[in-house]
C-alpha cells in the first residue's frame, strides 16, 4: 500500500520561501506523475504543479515563476520548492500520487 507523508509546511512572512517534501513508501514512484495541489479554507483543492516520470512540469498560473517541482527517485520524495510566497498561497498542501494515493497535507501560512 502507497503511503505519502508531507512535511516542511509552517508559518513565513510575505516573500519568504518554504520547501515541502512528500516521502513515497510501499512502492516506487519511479515511473509515475506525481503532482501537488492545495486547498485554502473554502475553496476547492487545486493543482498546484504536476511532474512526470521524465520530469516534465506544469504550474498552475498562480505559482508560475515562484515554485518549483522535483522529485529524487532514489530518495522515492517529491519536493515543492516555494518562493516570493504571497498571503493567497495560505493553504494547506496535499501530494498526490494519480490513481493511487494522497497524502494528509502540511499547513502553508503565510502572513506577516
Amino acid at each position: 500500500q502507497v503511503q505519502l507523508v508531507e512535511s516542511g509546511g509552517g508559518l513565513v512572512q510575505p516573500g519568504g520561501s518554504l520547501r515541502l517534501s512528500c516521502a513515497a513508501s510501499g512502492s516506487s514512484m519511479r515511473t509515475n506523475a506525481m503532482a501537488w495541489y492545495r486547498q485554502a479554507p473554502g475553496n476547492q483543492r487545486e493543482l498546484v504543479a504536476l511532474i512526470t516520470s521524465d520530469g516534465f512540469t506544469n504550474y498552475a498560473d498562480s505559482v508560475k515563476g515562484r515554485f518549483t517541482i522535483s522529485r529524487d527517485n532514489f530518495k522515492n520524495t517529491l519536493y515543492l520548492q516555494m518562493n516570493s510566497l504571497k498571503p493567497e498561497d495560505t493553504a494547506v498542501y496535499v501530494c498526490n500520487w494519480p490513481g493511487r494515493a494522497w497524502g494528509q497535507g502540511t499547513q502553508v501560512t503565510v502572513s506577516s
